[in-house]
């Protein structure tokens, strides 16, 4: 395992990171045993959020930590202020309200980073970058950033940040992975991928800003199961929002080059296109939702692999010839 180090964690942070919807109370045993198997394989970064499983998440989580008695040696990754179906949350009041609500579901005195799950760019900056600092101040939290924020949005965060003197922004997590993004597939959804985005990475390559990205794997369209003629007999949900989301003839031969550098490789096309988004030169830590311990095992196999910049640009479609 890699690991890479974010301004305010003491904690290095690995490079692969856990994702925690499937961590659920109602199978802590199944919850336990995938976690601690994942630790064991040297992942200490768990990302999770305040609306996951209604707050279920979080508290299965904090049940596993305290469990284990490995607080100090694990960086949880917490995200608030998501909208709702009644109206948009990105607001002191709601950032605060969510973070005392995670930490009392966790049992934590602490998150380690804190992202704010989703913008409202009709909000100004200063108060929220404000109220992230008070709560950093007060030992909340130890550092944060922001989730399916523009990187327009972060600078000028930022900027508010260095004219007032106070902490800045240090992470992001956008969707980022081999295939374009066609559709969001959830609303208020910020993807740097595909070549329309170049000038988003680009400028997160100049700042080395750290990206958590989402969905490195296509939400699954890089599982090898979706194909050109079975797109309309997919009825689980996030199989169909795979379809929704990835399912184009671009990415359809992003998956063909994939497969066929697989093959040459001797590694499998979640492998390969894992492998794609850490091979990027920009400061990457995936976020991965690995059901299994053989799949996490795999993906560490798959973060290991450096992919010269000739592969990337030839599954990328930028070129037609593979070196």
């Amino acid at each position: 395992m890699q690991y890479g180090h974010i301004p305010g964690i003491a904690r290095p942070v690995s490079r692969l990171v856990q994702g925690s919807v499937m961590v659920t109370t109602h199978d802590l045993d199944g919850s336990f045993r995938l976690l601690d198997a994942v630790f064991a394989l040297g992942c200490n970064t768990f990302d999770t959020a305040h609306v996951y499983g209604q707050g279920d998440n979080e508290r299965a989580m904090g049940r596993w930590v305290h469990a284990r008695g490995n607080r100090e040696q694990v960086v949880i990754i917490g995200k608030g202020a998501h909208h709702n179906a009644d109206r948009k949350r990105v607001t002191p009041f709601d950032i605060t309200a969510d973070l005392f609500d995670s930490l009392a579901r966790f049992r934590f005195d602490y998150i380690d980073l804190y992202l704010l799950h989703r913008d409202d760019p009709s909000v100004p900056v200063g108060p929220i970058v404000e109220t992230l600092n008070e709560h950093r101040a007060a030992g909340r939290i130890r550092a944060f950033g922001g989730s399916n924020w523009s990187h327009e949005r972060i600078a000028e965060a930022n900027a508010y940040a260095a004219a007032h003197g106070l902490t800045p922004f240090v992470a992001s997590s956008p969707n980022f992975s081999l295939a374009e993004q066609y559709r969001e597939p959830w609303e208020g959804c910020v993807s740097i991928s595909g070549p329309q985005h170049a000038a988003a990475r680009a400028w997160y390559a100049a700042h080395r800003m750290p990206l958590f990205t989402w969905s490195s794997l296509a939400g699954g369209f890089f599982s090898g199961r979706l194909r050109r003629d079975n797109l309309d007999t997919f009825e689980e949900y996030l199989d169909r929002l795979a379809v929704h989301s990835y399912a184009g003839e671009e990415n359809f031969r992003r998956l063909d080059r994939a497969q066929q550098l697989g093959d040459a490789k001797g590694l499998s096309i979640p492998q390969i296109a894992l492998a794609y988004v850490m091979s990027q030169p920009l400061d990457i830590y995936a976020l991965v939702g690995c059901r299994t311990p053989e799949e996490f095992a795999a993906n560490v196999v798959a973060a290991a692999t450096r992919l010269t910049p000739e592969e990337c640009a030839w599954l990328d479609l930028r070129t037609d010839t593979l070196p």
